[in-house]
């Protein structure tokens, strides 16, 4: 069904080009495709007296991912924020497909958008097994960029809740981002009056000399040209975080009187 959907829509919808509409028939086949081999494997796993297992959506997972298909990583635990509360909401969706339109262009598919729905609706996501995955994929410093967008994800509402916040956490602790980093992150989202230090990483109780260190160490380490390589989204904010870290850095100089 999708192989037809998407191919006349793509044929209609970009002035009768029949390479898109070929590629949309690709694409809906392997949306169909994999509609077909999930439903026998849930009436397998039915037929078995037993539940679809989070192993076999990770089987689907690493398919997805075997040629380095970071959307596919990402949606799995975009899927996880979304899921966290209990609800997901149409601001959330909409801040992931922005996302994904802007980092990927002309890779983010349908497709991505059938994966996001999968993990979604599935019972389990595997969140420590993918999160060993993106380990042996990504640097520190785009893993780190990573949790800022799933807080983004979160804040999308106008509200992170303490479960997002959790969730966020197991995904930080599984990426193997140091603890400070993530107070770091938390506190650009989620903040309140010691935000902005906790946004340098250190305590209200600092000497004007130990935060302009962490001001500067925190300004080196999250610098937008750490993430180069990850495209425009990343790069976006990446320069999001830089900002809201001269923020901090601003509000406690304002503070505290010094220069």
């Amino acid at each position: 069904m999708f192989k037809w959907i998407l191919a006349i829509g793509a044929f209609f919808l970009f002035k009768r080009n029949f390479g898109l509409a070929i590629l949309g028939f690709f694409i809906g086949s392997i949306i169909d495709n994999y509609q077909k081999a999930m439903a026998r494997a849930r009436t397998q796993a039915k037929s078995e007296g037993r539940e679809f297992s989070s192993e076999e959506f990770f089987q689907y997972y690493q398919q997805r991912t075997s040629n380095n298909d970071v959307q596919s990583m990402l949606m799995a635990l975009s899927a996880a924020v979304m899921r966290a509360d209990g609800k997901v909401l149409k601001a959330e969706l909409d801040y992931v497909k922005g996302f994904f339109s802007q980092q990927f262009g002309s890779q983010f598919s349908p497709a991505h958008l059938q994966t996001l729905k999968r993990f979604l609706d599935s019972g389990q996501i595997p969140t420590q097994q993918i999160c060993q995955d993106i380990r042996s994929r990504l640097p520190v410093e785009s893993r780190i960029h990573l949790v800022h967008y799933l807080f983004g994800i979160a804040k999308a509402d106008g509200n992170v809740s303490s479960l997002e916040i959790d969730v966020i956490r197991e995904i930080s602790n599984l990426l193997q981002i140091p603890t400070l980093e993530f107070e770091s992150l938390k506190n650009m989202f989620y903040r309140d009056t010691n935000s902005d230090y906790r946004v340098l990483g250190v305590e209200a109780t600092a000497t004007d000399e130990e935060v302009k260190k962490a001001y500067r160490q925190m300004a080196i380490k999250s610098h937008p040209d750490k993430v180069a390589q990850m495209g425009e989204e990343f790069q976006k904010g990446a320069k999001e975080k830089f900002q809201q870290i001269q923020d901090s850095y601003e509000a406690i100089k304002k503070q505290r009187g010094f220069k």
